[in-house]
């Protein structure tokens, strides 16, 4: 099979964590902003986004090189083998930003290079016409930072994030795989007590659950690469089959998501039951303030409302109180705090142990983490 250059993006903060899911699987990796690159055949494709919890999409690095005008651009983009990509009824959407470079017009890189690929795929298939363009959809992206442009095609089509479970949501919910990164970053083992006292629609609990069981986060979902015809019909199937025999589904789990509305916790288990893991977490109405528990050594994985609004934020800093109050006396559980909030510390009334900046979207916030001492069983 053919190597490819691969890039699989992620949202600012979390590039390390999808180089070292990326090592784990065993691949070697080079990790820069927003982006991890590594190397690997249609069968790494597949594999890549099977079993990537904390990534956007893989995709395929056709070219990077420099370019200060249109004509360069141009000529550079129609100098490529897109044969060797685009069958002829190809559909080849191409999406397109641009950063601190010349070529700043973003519609016009995007028409340049469009009329690039069209002008040498007719040359190539000897067409005089248009190109049809009703076949399998190929996304490609033309970025362009401080004048080097980076051409990519996308294999993954709907972001990763989209794992197929989450039926309905609640206000302002977590992408999955910013709730996967969170209970990463909390460092919890699949026999330690989890808690996310503010589940909402259950996102974070559902990544946990998928994490203690070694789930596939892909594994119930398509990705347009598979509409391409690069590859047998059975491969796919047999990646599928090999990431379902690695799941441990007997395993027992003690998850728990709380939430003050009863009507989150019935979304949160309409979706639990979709991702087939409504055994394997707890779900409760419960305030937080509520909150006891006699277990020692969990992880309490929280993302709060942020209070944005002026109006919202004195409520907000309320439950913050009541975290800090609550948890006081779980002097062994770790608790991991999101939040835009950067005063959150002040009415959380402990200084977090470590702070991590993290995008949820375009919004800057902090994961505050206070790490718990852990009791050694005897």
């Amino acid at each position: 099979m053919e190597e490819y250059n691969l890039i699989a993006t992620a949202a600012a903060g979390i590039e390390s964590l999808v180089g070292n899911e990326l090592k784990h699987l065993g691949y070697h990796v080079e990790v820069e902003n927003s982006r991890v690159r590594f190397s690997g055949d249609f069968t790494d494709i597949i594999k890549t986004n099977l079993w990537l919890r904390t990534a956007d999409r893989i995709k395929i690095v056709i070219a990077e090189f420099t370019a200060t005008s249109f004509d360069e651009l141009f000529e550079k983009t129609k100098a490529l083998p897109w044969d060797k990509y685009l069958p002829l009824d190809a559909e080849f959407p191409v999406a397109g930003k641009s950063q601190k470079s010349k070529l700043y017009s973003v519609p016009d890189v995007q028409s340049i290079v469009k009329k690039a690929i069209v002008d040498k795929m007719s040359t190539i298939y000897h067409r005089r016409t248009r190109l049809a363009e009703t076949g399998a959809k190929f996304p490609l992206e033309v970025a362009i930072n401080k004048d080097k442009v980076l051409l990519t095609l996308d294999t993954t089509g709907s972001s990763l994030f989209k794992r197929g479970y989450r039926i309905e949501k609640g206000p302002a919910p977590l992408k999955e795989n910013m709730a996967a990164a969170l209970v990463l970053l909390a460092h919890w083992y699949p026999e330690m007590p989890f808690v996310d006292p503010v589940c909402g629609s259950g996102t974070i609990p559902i990544e946990a659950a998928m994490i203690g069981h070694n789930i596939a986060p892909g594994f119930n979902r398509d990705f347009i690469c598979e509409t391409w015809g690069w590859h047998p019909k059975e491969l796919v199937q047999q990646l599928r089959d090999e990431a379902d025999a690695k799941a441990d589904y007997d395993i027992e789990l003690d998850i728990a998501g709380y939430d003050i509305d009863g009507k989150m916790i019935d979304i949160a288990k309409l979706n639990a039951s979709e991702a087939g893991l409504l055994h394997s977490i707890k779900f409760k109405q419960l305030a937080l303030k509520d909150f006891r528990t006699e277990k020692k050594n969990g992880v309490i994985v929280a993302n709060p409302p942020y209070g944005e609004r002026l109006s919202d934020q004195t409520a907000v800093r309320e439950l913050y109180k009541q975290m800090g109050q609550t948890y006081k006396e779980l002097t062994t559980w770790s608790k991991y705090i999101l939040t835009s909030d950067l005063e959150f510390d002040k009415y959380y009334g402990q200084r977090a142990t470590k702070k991590r900046k993290l995008y949820n979207g375009s919004l800057r916030t902090d994961y505050f983490q206070y790490w718990g001492k852990k009791e050694r069983n005897n």
